[in-house]
């Protein structure tokens, strides 16, 4: 007999995604902690549009009582930033975004995805488009077009001022990194947004893993991490990235794989679980998985070596896929520990997700803004010039809040912050 709250799936899901992961959901104890650590319930105050609500739709769906194609009911999980603050405020253990993932993969095989949401990931998935499509996004950039744009209503603009928003990263390097005589072995995940428009901050993370006593190597052949898809409910196409990027880290022959993208991060630490049902690829997913490391987790196991001094007023936004995912949150301060000069400010709420999450601003543009709106006001009170992250998702959104809404503050990565201090360390006539 079945405890009276335990999920039993209809006859209709058996055997999706939502029903092997069901047994998740019989954690729950309902207590409501979960609430303030959701932004969509406190931009939305809807519980439904809550951890705690969309456990109990999933139930609902289980069970029979509600049904997949029934709009009412879909469009609480879409709207999920899937940020899994709520995984950290639990005192039960939910896997919420294990059920959020499973939930939308079970969703993609009764009804298609939004057109936009089609395209991106298509895009994404295909190395010869993703290509076409940022070398476009960089010719944009260099005609100064989107500086133009993001001065529109930021219902039309902000996709352009989250385009523009990167270009305030392309300092130029002016210091060599010291000289490694031996150290571990690292790959680094390249990335698909950091490559194409950040490209500065990969060769900046490259720098001071380099000048804190690591050995770059290659990884040819390194695709979409798959955290897109994934997050989409594409499990398919997010399993086929997961597999060409362990065949190329294994090929590396790299100590740790490592990545300065947040979003990335996480799915690479759970490349074990995506390819969970594929005998081949487990063991090797797992190792992948064991090796992987947030710059930050790197640079503070070194240290870090401290650097020159960066006078800045600074506040750290953690990212939630390295704050809740990977449950990464000393070593980014460790970092900023070896920067002179700074001067630290609390963000409140900084552990609240900025509205990015992947591809969610674009899709679900009106509660994305909702909740940048209350970040960018926690980043005008914390009196900061500079607001710190480690995700180019984050960095996007918070750069495009910031310049098309006129605030004093900007966004930077946290790698190029430290690599700034290194070039200060070294003087201006450093090469």
């Amino acid at each position: 007999m079945h405890a009276p709250n335990a999920t039993t799936p209809s006859a209709a899901l058996a055997g999706t995604p939502l029903a092997r992961a069901g047994a998740g959901l019989d954690l729950c104890v309902h207590c409501g902690f979960c609430l303030q650590a959701c932004p969509t319930y406190l931009a939305l105050d809807d519980e439904n549009d809550s951890p705690r609500g969309r456990l109990v739709l999933m139930r609902g769906l289980l069970q029979g009582d509600l049904q997949l194609t029934d709009e009412s009911v879909t469009t609480h999980f879409d709207r999920c930033l899937g940020c899994r603050g709520c995984e950290t405020a639990c005192p039960s253990g939910v896997p919420y975004g294990t059920l959020i993932e499973a939930t939308r993969a079970t969703l993609a095989q009764r009804r298609p995805l939004p057109a936009v949401a089609r395209f991106l990931l298509r895009v994404f998935r295909h190395p010869r488009l993703l290509t076409l499509a940022l070398a476009v996004a960089r010719a944009a950039r260099w005609t100064g077009v989107p500086a133009l744009l993001a001065r529109l209503p930021r219902d039309v603009s902000f996709p352009f001022a989250m385009l523009e928003s990167t270009r305030g990263r392309d300092a130029k390097p002016s210091y060599a990194p010291a000289a490694v005589a031996e150290g571990p072995r690292v790959a680094l995940l390249t990335g698909c947004v950091m490559e194409g428009l950040c490209a500065t901050t990969n060769r900046a993370t490259e720098r001071v893993l380099a000048h804190n006593g690591y050995q770059l190597v290659d990884a040819p052949g390194q695709r979409c991490c798959g955290a897109l898809h994934a997050h989409a409910g594409d499990v398919p196409a997010a399993q086929e990235l997961a597999r060409a990027n362990i065949a190329a880290f294994e090929r590396s022959g790299a100590d740790f794989v490592v990545t300065n993208a947040a979003g990335c991060g996480s799915i690479l630490k759970e490349y074990e679980h995506l390819l969970a049902d594929d005998p081949a690829w487990r063991e090797r997913a797992k190792g992948i998985a064991a090796r992987s490391r947030d710059v930050s987790e790197l640079l503070a196991a070194r240290g870090p070596r401290r650097g020159g001094p960066v006078h800045a007023t600074v506040a750290w936004d953690a990212p939630c896929h390295l704050q809740h995912a990977q449950r990464v949150v000393q070593p980014p301060l460790a970092v900023l520990g070896a920067i002179p000069g700074l001067r630290v400010v609390p963000l409140v709420d900084s552990d609240q997700c900025c509205g990015s999450a992947g591809i969610y601003n674009l899709v679900e543009p009106d509660t994305s803004h909702r909740v940048l709106d209350t970040k960018l006001a926690r980043i005008d009170a914390s009196g900061a010039d500079l607001v710190v992250s480690s995700n180019p998702g984050c960095l996007m959104q918070l750069g495009a809040g910031l310049l098309s809404g006129g605030h004093r503050a900007r966004a930077v990565h946290l790698v190029d912050l430290l690599d700034a201090s290194y070039a200060a360390e070294a003087g201006p006539h450093a090469t």
